[in-house]
């Protein structure tokens, strides 16, 4: 899908403000560690995670996903009642109904014409969400849509430590939920906007997704844990990310030296490592989040965007690609030119 009058008018993050290095988790499982023969600092190690953020107890994806949006809308200084469409895209849940979009719309006090409900696509729901937003930009459906996460990794890393302190985790056990144990939190709410309602010059141009459902099997989660065959995950994600880039090539004009910045869904150190080199990127184009935040599911894309801009490592013109794999398996490319 392209589009040719959606702009970004705005984007803002928050970060949790609990940060918890790798040592101390894996602190809470020390015993299992020792018994089954590795050294502490493995998680380090082994996934280039050395600190993730949780927040407050008291606090739900809703509330994080609120402070988000009222941010966005105070740096753009839109409106709140001509927003016409607002997407929640969080995979943790205040509860199972109502939707969270319906939360943070009665927390904005958005008005009764807007349109409000969750996507879930795991990691990769904020960009799906982006993109149907830019299709009802497009149609001229709305001029303003929001599109929010709010991730809080807390409940299922905890719980993932008590499981592993267990006397009976065995080594299957641990790599099975090894990599719930790099997942982080954060907020995001980006406004998109129709380009003649737009103070900005930051273009979204839509992209393409590749679908391998045949891995829906590989990473598996529940609101308290996640179990993931890692090594097949990072297999299958390689193949459909080349899949997907050789249409980024064909319907985006996309080449490695054209893309000035490179914004990527990250879960550890050897996923990132191992897409850019598949893909021929330069990773010094590539702005690097995971070794502090973790994997912060779909937040990931959009937090790592707003860290790059406060970065300066976005400047205007640069074509920016947006790209994650996502558990299913999924694989989404955008992009934006700044």
């Amino acid at each position: 899908m392209r589009f040719q009058n959606v702009s970004i008018e705005g984007l803002q993050y928050v970060d949790g403000p609990i940060r918890v290095e790798s040592e101390l988790l894996e602190a809470g499982f020390a015993e299992t560690l020792q018994r089954l023969g590795h050294r502490q600092g493995l998680l380090r190690k082994l996934t280039g995670v050395v600190a993730r953020r949780f927040f407050d107890e008291h606090l739900g994806p809703s509330d994080v996903a609120t402070a988000a949006a009222k941010a966005v809308l105070e740096s753009t200084g839109v409106d709140k009642n001509k927003i016409g469409l607002l997407i929640s895209t969080s995979v943790s849940k205040d509860y199972v109904e109502p939707s969270i979009a319906s939360t943070v719309h009665g927390n904005l006090g958005l008005g009764p014409n807007c349109l409000n409900f969750d996507v879930g696509n795991a990691c990769l729901a904020f960009l799906n969400a982006m993109e149907v937003a830019g299709m009802m930009i497009e149609r001229g459906q709305v001029s303003h849509a929001m599109v929010v996460v709010g991730e809080s990794s807390r409940t299922p890393v905890e719980n993932t430590v008590r499981l592993l302190s267990q006397a009976t985790t065995t080594e299957q056990d641990l790599r099975n939920h090894f990599a719930t144990l790099t997942l982080g939190s954060g907020g995001v709410a980006m406004i998109l906007s129709h380009v003649d309602h737009s103070k900005t010059t930051h273009r979204f141009l839509g992209g393409v997704n590749v679908a391998d459902t045949s891995h829906n099997h590989l990473c598996r989660g529940q609101y308290n844990q996640m179990i993931t065959d890692a090594g097949g995950l990072l297999t299958a994600g390689v193949d459909v990310a080349k899949r997907t880039f050789a249409q980024a090539e064909a319907n985006l004009g996309w080449s490695p030296e054209l893309l000035n910045v490179i914004v990527m869904h990250q879960v550890g150190s050897v996923h990132f490592s191992t897409i850019l080199k598949t893909l021929g990127l330069d990773m010094n184009r590539a702005h690097v989040t995971y070794p502090e935040f973790g994997n912060m599911g779909p937040a990931s894309i959009p937090v790592t965007l707003g860290k790059a801009i406060e970065a300066g490592q976005v400047n205007q013109g640069d074509r920016v690609a947006l790209m994650g794999i996502g558990s299913g398996l999924n694989c989404s490319m955008m992009e934006a030119v700044w």
